[in-house]
């Protein structure tokens, strides 16, 4: 399982690239991997609010259908529109091409509620 250490991470496994006041962020890899085949993800709005916490989109696959859950508060700025055609980036290559949106902050103090990579890797019993 990878778990970059430049990342930083929600306990519903979710992984978080901050750049300035925006970050990227999509499932982890452990995540996808318990998920199986994804076969569809639901993309949020650009311009949608999200509050900290707050289901906001979903990933289905063979096995199952998962809620994504807001890993800070913000503004949908961005959204992974290559998800649409090839959903199965989210198991390829979760931390790169299979991204899912991006939010621009509204409280940077969440931030520092996200766990790192040593915090996240306790969590899944790395």
């Amino acid at each position: 399982m990878q778990i970059p250490a430049e990342l930083l991470y929600s306990s519903d496994h979710e992984w978080v690239a901050r750049s300035g006041n925006t970050i990227r962020m999509g499932i982890t890899d452990y995540a996808q991997d318990a998920l199986g085949d994804v076969v569809f993800v639901q993309v949020p709005s650009v311009g949608a609010k999200v509050a900290k916490g707050d289901s906001f989109s979903e990933v289905e696959s063979t096995k199952s259908v998962s809620d994504i859950y807001a890993p800070v508060s913000g503004t949908i700025s961005a959204v992974n529109s290559a998800l649409d055609s090839s959903p199965e980036l989210v198991n390829s290559d979760p931390y790169g091409e299979g991204w899912i949106c991006e939010i621009t902050l509204s409280d940077d103090s969440e931030i520092s509620e996200l766990l790192d990579a040593a915090g996240y890797s306790a969590l899944t019993g790395g």
